[in-house]
């Protein structure tokens, strides 16, 4: 006889670099926003630099944990990126994994953010 696990549920999936620059801002941040224990939460070199890594991630959140908000962040002197981490890459990476995540998730709601060093989050749509 097979037991079936219980459906788990949290709201959000959180994708962010793995800079340690960013953590005292993004603990609070996230914990403000989706509680201490809502969300799931991946820390990636360049954040969505690598969106086919976040895809994979955003599936898997999605099937085992039903989430409904995909948090995307990315932030300012990104050394992943090197050279190219201008702030108009950054915002042009973030708009195109949110379109893409979105066209396939359509009941996914995808937030974009952009992280300046002082500690600012500022919103890109």
């Amino acid at each position: 006889m097979s037991t079936k696990k219980p459906i788990i549920h949290c709201d959000a999936l959180v994708v962010h670099c793995m800079d340690y620059r960013l953590q005292k801002y993004l603990q609070p941040w996230i914990t403000v926003r989706f509680g201490y224990d809502n969300f799931d939460i991946i820390s990636l070199a360049g954040s969505v630099h690598d969106y086919e890594m976040v895809l994979k991630y955003v599936q898997l959140a999605v099937r085992i944990h039903g989430i409904d908000t995909v948090c995307l962040i990315n932030h300012e002197d990104c050394r992943a990126y090197g050279r190219e981490g201008t702030y108009k890459r950054h915002k042009h990476d973030l708009q195109d994994s949110q379109n893409k995540i979105t066209a396939l998730f359509s009941g996914l709601k995808v937030e974009t953010f952009y992280l300046h060093l002082d500690g600012t989050f500022e919103s890109i749509s």
